[in-house]
């Protein structure tokens, strides 16, 4: 799989108990759209689900120790929003790769693409099947 990478504005995000943070994050009106972390990221994502639009469409999957880690979180209702407990076994990369798998089919006659950020890859950035 390729990648494709757009400029992107970078907005800083501050976690309470650890140093400013920032990502790019500038995904266009027609992107589906991809957040995936822990919840160390939960207040990234939040900022970040924030800045959409209410037409906006995507996937959040979130990783948890246990299901007392699960809280509300806002999106667009457009959005699927997945909590991911380790403490039954469930993995935040298998659950990516999966949706990416469904997201980015090969296909000779279309390019389909993702905006995505997932946790400690950088960068938010376009994905694409070709």
């Amino acid at each position: 799989m390729q990648t494709k990478v757009r400029h992107a504005y970078t907005y800083p995000v501050t976690y309470p108990e650890q140093s400013t943070s920032s990502i790019g994050w500038n995904p266009s009106a027609d992107d589906r759209i991809l957040l995936a972390g822990s919840d160390l990221d939960l207040p990234l994502m939040r900022t970040a689900l924030a800045t959409l639009p209410a037409s906006s469409r995507g996937q959040v999957f979130v990783e948890v120790q246990s299901e007392h880690d699960v809280e509300h979180l806002d999106a667009p209702g457009r959005f699927s929003i997945c909590w991911l407990v380790r403490d039954r076994g469930q993995s935040l990369q298998r659950s990516i790769d999966a949706w990416l798998s469904e997201m980015l089919p090969v296909s000779a006659f279309d390019d389909f693409s993702v905006y995505a950020w997932i946790s400690h890859e950088g960068s938010a950035r376009v994905l694409s099947s070709n």
